[in-house]
């Protein structure tokens, strides 16, 4: 930091931080081959579980041993466990996880591993009547939705965080209803228009609601959904995520006048930032969806059109000139 002065460590000090740092690293080194070896010979212990925790605490991106000690528990330790034993040990599993996650919030084999544990918790004890009860899997999934929102409190476009609150939702034994997954969506693309998780998450829930609650509904929510990317590509025209979602809504056979209408907004927006290469791609993505829905008599306007966008994209996008110099033949002469 500027304005603060360094203190300079003594050799000896030196000298005794690297002698540390070699240990550590020979311990390490002494650990992963002993584990190793252990897996080879299919040592299914409580002592090589134990081992396998010391070594993830070390190095949580190390999969083979995540590997090994999902090996250990299925071969070793669950077959002489009560449901109770397998329940406590498939928690202290997720701690695990929970703690190695804060750390290295983008490792999959550490998401992928918490995965596991979930699928394999057990039934509920069972009730007075003899019925299992799903008490255990309730709970922990209410407990997974609570750790993926702190995930996403810290980084709200970790996609990997995304992924696991869409699988934890897929699963849910009483899922919360579609409208609050949406509202979840809404404060974090308020928070952030750049969020492309966000933004994604509300393309899978929105034909949820709308396949509920009849056409109608759908297209009063396309539009306020139509103000809300408006929004954002007017905040940062510049930023892909926003205009994705809009391609998205504007969907793969759109009616004419709606596209109509997002062309003339869109190209007040060029006229306000005349260099924005996703204004211009978009008016050549949208305009050549219009030109397919227009009689042969009427696309010449809009084919020079696009062939003039296409020529300003390959000043302003130069890596991609051959892409645009090739959608510009195929649209004639």
């Amino acid at each position: 930091m500027h304005g603060v002065k360094r203190t300079r460590q003594s050799r000896e000090a030196e000298e005794a931080r690297k002698l540390k740092e070699q240990a550590k690293l020979k311990d390490y080194l002494l650990l992963t081959e002993d584990l190793l070896s252990r897996k080879k010979k299919k040592d299914w212990s409580k002592e090589a579980f134990d081992l396998a925790t010391k070594l993830l605490h070390s190095n949580p991106e190390f999969y083979t041993i995540w590997n090994y000690r999902r090996n250990i528990l299925i071969n070793g330790i669950f077959p002489s466990s009560s449901v109770e034993e397998i329940n406590s040990i498939l928690s202290s599993d997720l701690s695990l996880t929970t703690s190695a996650l804060k750390a290295h919030p983008k490792v999959y084999w550490i998401w992928n591993h918490r995965r596991w544990c979930l699928e394999n918790v057990p039934p509920g004890p069972s009730s007075p009547t003899g019925e299992q009860t799903q008490g255990w899997r309730q709970k922990n999934w209410e407990r997974e939705m609570y750790v993926v929102e702190r995930m996403l409190d810290a980084d709200a476009r970790n996609f990997h965080a995304w992924n696991y609150r869409r699988y934890i939702l897929s699963l849910f034994p009483t899922p919360p209803p579609p409208t609050q997954e949406l509202k979840y969506t809404t404060h974090k693309i308020e928070s952030n228009f750049s969020n492309f998780s966000a933004w994604h998450q509300r393309s899978k829930i929105l034909p949820l609601i709308w396949e509920k609650e009849g056409k109608e509904r759908e297209e009063e929510m396309r539009e306020l959904e139509f103000d809300l990317v408006r929004n954002a590509l007017y905040t940062d025209p510049n930023d892909q995520s926003a205009w994705l979602y809009h391609r998205w809504l504007i969907g793969p056979h759109p009616d004419p006048i709606l596209l109509t209408r997002e062309i003339t907004s869109i190209q007040e927006l060029l006229s306000e930032q005349p260099d924005s290469k996703w204004c211009m791609e978009s008016l050549v993505h949208y305009t050549l969806l219009l030109i397919s829905l227009t009689p042969e008599t009427e696309r010449e306007e809009m084919k020079s059109e696009c062939r003039r966008l296409l020529a300003e994209l390959a000043g302003v996008d130069p890596c991609r000139k051959n892409r645009y110099q090739e959608i510009s033949e195929r649209l004639g002469v």
